[in-house]
């Protein structure tokens, strides 16, 4: 088992931990549904240091990850992030990523944390220009500030102008007084907020930092378990859920990140199915009457017949109703379409609705 430069830390604060991603992971510490509302309402932080970070450099840079993955990174600019993901031959997804512009030849790659070997040999695969790869992974630490207050709480330790900063983009400089760290206005929450990038050696001295000058702010750790429940009530995918080897990314909705103006692996195949239309889709769906949907309960019509299966599912702490995801064939994917969610052998009545469940 894998820990992070902050395991200790999260012991010594009482969170229970449990295995993730071959990594020792806080899942809570006071509860979901106060961590989750915490982020919602204030600014909470996440040990997200278990994800995976690669550097590609070199001039072939940009042509290795242009021909990997599903968007346009040709339109990035330096300290601009851009949401793509890794095709498979076969009509799946690799992975799901973010791609930082760094500048003219240097970018990083942020991957899923049970993915990095995986993602790091498929992208090897396909550079035959010499492109420089270091997997940074093991020695970087990612702490995700989120919340409505993250600005404000975060401000007195750079000099970096947080306000201002799009989303989406990012900024390297002296944090906490530690130099060289990347602070990036991007998250997993859909509550705002930053996520900080520095070297292990200086997590504790960010982390302590973080939590001394947020407590005016009322700043809270907050575990895996509030990170699930966030992120499902935004409609974000996660990873080995709702899009894995064997999900079609048009399926999945991710249209918006696959750009045929240029050829990646399987875009032929990927843009054919695309102009002769799906047969099934992810949709999000809220629950009429009790109960609580989860990973993989069959999805079923009025008569009885399977349409599909979850893919994701929870009680939503902002919304106090059940909400999921889950791919339904296209004839049932429509906004206000009802459908059943078999709970124990007994159709549970739900209803299509549009992402993201909460606004």
């Amino acid at each position: 088992m894998n820990n992070t430069a902050l395991t200790e830390k999260h012991i010594s604060l009482g969170a229970k931990m449990v295995p993730f991603a071959g990594y020792n992971m806080p899942v809570q510490y006071e509860g979901i549904n106060a961590e989750h509302a915490t982020v919602r309402k204030a600014v909470g932080v996440f040990d997200v240091s278990h994800m995976g970070e690669f550097i590609l450099k070199g001039e072939n840079a940009l042509d290795l990850i242009q021909r990997v993955s599903s968007n346009d990174a040709s339109k990035l600019y330096d300290g601009k992030v851009q949401y793509a993901y890794l095709p498979n031959e076969d009509g799946g997804i690799v992975d799901d990523l973010l791609i930082y512009k760094i500048d003219e030849i240097t970018y990083m790659l942020v991957v899923n944390a049970s993915n990095i070997e995986k993602d790091w040999n498929w992208i090897q695969k396909f550079n035959t220009k010499g492109v420089e790869m270091h997997n940074i992974s093991d020695k970087t630490s990612l702490l995700a500030v989120q919340g409505p207050k993250a600005a404000e709480a975060l401000q007195s330790l750079t000099e970096i102008d947080l306000a201002s900063m799009e989303y989406y983009t990012f900024k390297k400089g002296v944090f906490a007084g530690v130099d060289n760290v990347i602070v990036s206005a991007t998250g997993y929450t859909g509550a705002g907020g930053f996520e900080l990038y520095c070297d292990n050696e200086h997590a504790e001295t960010v982390w302590n930092a973080v939590f001394e000058a947020g407590a005016a702010f009322n700043i809270k750790p907050i575990g895996l378990g509030a990170r699930d429940t966030l992120r499902l009530e935004m409609g974000f995918c996660l990873y080995g859920n709702d899009i894995d080897d064997t999900t079609s990314p048009i399926e999945a909705g991710l249209g918006w990140v696959t750009k045929f103006t240029k050829a990646f692996t399987n875009s032929e195949a990927l843009l054919a199915e695309k102009e002769a239309g799906v047969k099934r889709r992810l949709i999000g769906f809220e629950m009429i009457d009790r109960g609580i949907p989860r990973h993989d309960y069959e999805i079923v019509d009025a008569a009885g017949n399977v349409i599909g299966k979850v893919t994701s599912g929870t009680q939503s702490p902002s919304l106090q109703k059940a909400i999921g995801m889950g791919y339904v064939t296209k004839e049932n994917a429509k906004e206000g379409s009802e459908i059943f969610i078999s709970i124990r052998n007994t159709p549970i009545k739900a209803k299509v609705v549009k992402f993201p469940f909460y606004k």
